[in-house]
């Protein structure tokens, strides 16, 4: 899979921090944001967070470009509502013969053929399926759920953390934990104050 953090919330950790500090403050929120330092922010929002006050961090969103991840994957991740979704489609698009294959099914020789032999069959109906001109939009109900797929997705930073609690335990699916530990990885490099406590739970110590 490619996994790439394409646009964010200018200064997120400043801006949160900033949010967190307006409801304690007679000042305006504009009279806070340049006032701290990077300190100060880190130990703010590291208090408001722990405290579980984590509406502050509702006010900066993240857009990530995700390629080739499975649709099987793809389902898991739009039943996370609080986000933004554009989708490739395969109504439009047609489909070209990409699928994610699973480790527990590539170590074995059995499964491995069996898989492929599978996966080599469903993409042939498909071809002969929109050779006879059956619209895309229909051959498509033959390709499986190992199909790759490229998506847009945006979330604040609340749901984000939400994402991350959820899909980084060691019982979420292995595709979508992967996902989320990458887009984890990239958004504590701009957000490290929002971040540094999942970033510590789920990757400083698996390593």
């Amino acid at each position: 899979m490619e996994v790439k953090l394409i646009a964010f919330t200018p200064d997120p950790d400043r801006v949160c921090a900033s949010a967190a500090k307006l409801t304690h403050s007679n000042l305006a929120g504009d009279q806070l944001i340049e006032k701290m330092s990077g300190e100060q922010i880190g130990r703010l929002l590291d208090s408001v967070i722990r405290l579980g006050h984590t509406s502050v961090i509702e006010h900066v969103d993240f857009t990530f470009s995700i390629a080739g991840i499975s649709r099987a994957c793809s389902h898991q991740l739009v039943r996370h509502r609080m986000a933004s979704y554009s989708q490739q489609s395969q109504r439009y698009v047609k489909f070209e013969e990409s699928f994610v294959e699973p480790e527990t099914i590539l170590q074995n020789e059995k499964t491995r053929d069996i898989f492929e032999r599978e996966l080599k069959s469903c993409y042939e109906c498909y071809q002969r399926l929109l050779e006879l001109e059956v619209p895309k939009e229909d051959a498509r109900y033959i390709l499986p759920n190992a199909s790759k797929t490229n998506l847009f997705v945006t979330m604040n930073a609340r749901s984000l953390t939400n994402f991350f609690e959820l899909r980084l335990r060691k019982d979420a699916q292995w595709e979508i934990r992967e996902l989320a530990k990458r887009m984890l990885e990239q958004v504590c490099e701009v957000a490290p104050a929002i971040f540094h406590d999942l970033y510590a739970r789920y990757i400083t110590q698996k390593q």
